[in-house]
């Protein structure tokens, strides 16, 4: 069984995904491949999907443009496993407020049941990195990289609180979805993605 995992390729960490990815399914002597994924044929044929980091109103304008939103929705609504980063999060959040600017009217995919803020930690300069623990997925120690972070300020019924910092949640999961706060991408470690893996090979059995 061979698993193909696409990262949308729309914008942010893109590249820096696909090679953690790799990484992890090579670690875990996985069969699979890795692949940008842009238009709603390409993930049509997806196993997993990863929805990157990067500005999520331009993610969602852009998808919502490209009609991926419909597609994207549907695939994980039918059990494919999702890991939104940062703004990827925010993406598959039902409603998103900015800590600065509150109610943001950009399209989001509806699915997990989370209250967020957008940059709760701050702007770009108050970018910082953090010793995390996410031991319910067996994960003591993580250096989560945080870069104009959201964070959760409430989980709806089945949401699974994963991480916290500063007592503000910063990974959640529920089913087949994972949402996290920082950029698993931008550190050597590979043990989310390598979890991530795990989960769409679960999915596919």
């Amino acid at each position: 069984m061979s698993l193909t995992v696409g990262v949308l390729a729309i914008q942010g960490d893109v590249h820096e995904n696909i090679t953690s990815t790799q990484r992890a399914i090579k670690e875990l002597g996985v069969e699979g491949s890795v692949i940008s994924v842009k238009t709603s044929e390409e993930i049509s044929k997806l196993d997993g999907l990863i929805i990157p980091g990067g500005e999520s109103t331009t993610i969602g304008q852009l998808s919502l443009v490209n009609s991926l939103l419909k597609i994207i929705k549907e695939k994980i609504e039918q059990g494919m496993p999702v890991l939104g980063i940062c703004a990827g999060m925010i993406m598959l959040s039902k409603t998103a407020n900015d800590r600065v600017v509150g109610k943001t009217d950009q399209p989001l995919l509806d699915l997990l049941d989370i209250n967020l803020e957008r940059n709760s930690f701050g702007r770009q300069k108050e970018s910082f990195e953090a010793n995390i623990s996410m031991n319910s997925i067996n994960i003591p120690k993580f250096n989560g990289v945080f870069i104009r972070a959201p964070s959760v300020s409430d989980t709806g019924s089945g949401v699974e609180v994963l991480a916290k910092f500063n007592e503000k949640i910063i990974a959640v999961k529920k089913g087949n979805m994972l949402g996290v706060s920082f950029h698993p991408e931008l550190t050597e470690d590979v043990s989310l993605h390598k979890y991530f893996i795990n989960l769409i090979k679960k999915s596919r059995n």
